[in-house]
């Protein structure tokens, strides 16, 4: 064992690892959570996520505080990330043309810069900066890893260790904000990151990485733990089935019909895959936050359910901080390896 890892060994009573779940806006959540978490002084230490949990992980990798989430979400203004091209400006085809051409409503470039600004504020830029121990094997070595889904190959990517299929030989070198922007494509929502490999030539279209994992917390399991992992986990209350859903909504026809049912398709797909997981396995390691009924992409949310949202955050990491430990510290069948 090295002396770094023997010293993390000795001084680890509040390390951690972190998995934040995806969910578009309703991300504000894991910040509440997060916040309650570095009160009680948990030191996380490696940090991973998809789509919203994705831009959570990487900017408390760079290091912004809770408090300063707290400012960011405070005075964000989600309508500015759907930036529109020129064919969504066309009268009644607009959205439609979008999609058709760009396979997205919204660009993403403005979140893009949005990202790109807040990291780089820390000076953080690829993920070499966000490395966290030199010696450690790859699921370790960084302080954030985001998931990302490849449909051109049709394969979950965890980035930024699986750069290399994408023609980036040092997966240092992948920049964190691209990175982020590649996990929070939702579909149909907003544009895939369209990726040219330089080795093969092919160009990836890479969208939500919520599509495979929107809950990674597998991605630390291993056999022999040196710190617990908890996962932020977003979560409703009972609600009907789509199909029911889609009958109560006021009807529309046409393209913009199709819109609402492929939009409805992605939701069921993206909570899908992990709830099996979660089924099968204990959920002691889960700090449950309740959505309060806010949506995956309800972008024109008011400051008022934003605070509400960071809130919910707050009151489940506490009622999770406030049950017994030893009972929840860990899952019973698969933990992590030391580094």
């Amino acid at each position: 064992m090295s002396e770094r890892v023997a010293g993390e060994s000795e001084n680890r009573e509040k390390y951690v690892d972190l998995v934040f779940e995806g969910g578009g806006v309703k991300g504000i959540a894991l910040v509440g959570a997060f916040s309650v978490l570095e009160e009680r002084g948990y030191q996380p230490q490696n940090m991973a996520g998809a789509s919203a949990g994705a831009i959570v992980a990487a900017l408390v990798a760079a290091g912004y505080t809770a408090t300063e989430l707290r400012r960011i979400i405070g005075k964000l203004d989600y309508d500015h990330f759907k930036d529109e091209g020129w064919e969504d400006r066309i009268p009644l085809a607009g959205r439609s043309l979008s999609i058709l051409k760009d396979l997205g409503v919204y660009e993403g470039e403005a979140f893009l810069a949005w990202m790109r600004e807040l990291l780089e504020a820390k000076g953080i830029r690829t993920f070499g900066d966000l490395v966290r121990r030199e010696d450690a094997e790859p699921k370790y070595r960084y302080k954030a890893q985001v998931i990302a889904s490849d449909a051109t190959e049709r394969r979950l990517l965890v980035l930024p260790r699986d750069a290399p299929r994408l023609g980036i030989g040092d997966p240092d070198d992948l920049n964190v904000a691209l990175a982020v922007r590649m996990s929070m494509s939702i579909p149909i929502f907003f544009e895939p990151v369209k990726f040219a490999n330089a080795q093969t030539g092919r160009e990836h279209l890479i969208v939500d990485g919520g599509m495979l994992s929107n809950f990674p917390v597998w991605l630390f399991d291993a056999e022999e733990p040196l710190w617990p992992t908890f996962g932020l986990k977003l979560v409703e209350k009972p609600r009907a089935p789509i199909g029911d859903q889609l009958r109560q909504e006021s009807p529309r026809s046409g393209v913009l019909s199709i819109i609402d049912y492929l939009r409805s398709l992605v939701d069921t797909m993206m909570a899908a895959h992990d709830r099996l997981y979660i089924e099968e396995h204990d959920f002691d390691r889960t700090i449950a936050i309740d959505t309060l009924g806010v949506g995956t992409t309800e972008f024109d949310l008011s400051e008022e359910r934003a605070m509400g949202l960071f809130e919910s955050g707050r009151t489940a990491a506490e009622k999770f901080l406030g049950e017994d430990r030893n009972r929840r510290s860990a899952p019973k069948q698969t933990t992590r390896q030391t580094g």
